[in-house]
């Protein structure tokens, strides 16, 4: 397992996701794509690398006379960690409520993630799991 800090921000996770699917870039490849359609500036896609590249996300190495970037860390596990983020967030430090309005919403935007939500309830009360 890579040890690593995630994105911060959206605009460090659009980065992230750009360089999962271009696989290698250099900072100029991502400003183009990315930085110059937002309206930002070349030093904000290289600040924006280095930091990624600080937080373990991403790879450096040198390509001629440039440096290209690629990902360190798979996707699903950013992801991951991201949404246990929110969750956090979201369920503060009185949870009920909170989980109560998220079955709810759950079943308002789709009645079968109900199901799907209580079989991953029944996996992590499983004896066996681990976790």
């Amino acid at each position: 397992m890579v040890n690593f800090r995630p994105p911060a921000d959206d605009l460090e996770f659009a980065v992230l996701t750009l360089l999962w699917e271009l696989r290698t870039a250099s900072v100029r490849e991502l400003h183009e794509r990315l930085g110059v359609p937002a309206g930002n500036v070349y030093t904000t896609t290289a600040k924006v690398v280095d930091r990624l590249r600080d937080k373990g996300l991403i790879a450096r190495r040198r390509e001629g006379n440039a440096y290209v970037y690629s990902p360190k860390v798979d996707r699903r596990e950013v992801e991951r960690v991201r949404a246990r983020q929110l969750m956090s967030r979201f369920l503060g430090p009185v949870p009920h409520a909170a989980v109560a309005a998220l079955v709810d919403a759950v079943s308002d935007i789709d009645p079968e993630l109900l199901d799907a939500l209580e079989r991953a309830i029944q996996s992590k009360r499983s004896p066996g799991h681990g976790s």
